[in-house]
């Protein structure tokens, strides 16, 4: 089963929200993106709970999913905005550190921050080449180690009771 159509108009509305509150932050030039993690609902929600519960900070995607997606990649300080699978907005992220570079060469410190399975580097590695295998096919392309991949750090802005979990998580690491 396949994940919901994102609400736009629901993404839209809580953009405002934050742009209301943070105008000297929220200075994108454009809307950010409405995504979300994983590619079916199970894989969703859980990546979104670890996000939520302030243990995920951190993502990866390949450079050919935001071309074949017609997108730019991501720069630090802009914004994106995660829905769950019902395709409702449930956070806003903010890219605060990116590099780009083979899936060789991730390192412990990012499969750690990217909160998923047991945070080793051997974890992310196999995790990832299954899930790339799987959205490489879904574009059409072949994956290899050897694709660029976006390594992202980020922060969780909105709404403020998320923003609150990032603030407590962060002074308790």
């Amino acid at each position: 089963m396949p994940n919901a159509p994102i609400d736009h108009a629901a993404a839209l509305a809580m953009w405002a929200d934050y742009r209301a509150a943070h105008p000297t932050i929220a200075t994108d030039a454009e809307e950010p993106p409405a995504e979300r993690f994983g590619d079916h609902p199970e894989l969703t929600d859980e990546l979104l709970g670890l996000v939520l519960d302030g243990t995920k900070r951190a993502t990866a995607t390949l450079v050919a999913e935001f071309e074949a997606e017609g997108q730019a990649l991501p720069r630090v300080g802009s914004h994106w905005i995660a829905c769950d699978s019902t395709g409702a907005p449930r956070v806003i992220l903010r890219s605060i550190e990116l590099r780009v570079g083979p899936f060789t060469s991730v390192d412990a410190a990012f499969a750690y921050d990217e909160g998923e399975d047991d945070r080793s580097l051997e974890s992310w590695r196999e995790n990832h080449a299954r899930y790339w295998r799987r959205a490489a096919a879904a574009i059409g392309i072949e994956w290899t180690e050897q694709h660029e991949v976006v390594f992202e750090r980020f922060s969780v802005v909105w709404p403020p009771e998320a923003a609150r979990v990032e603030s407590a998580s962060s002074a308790t690491t």
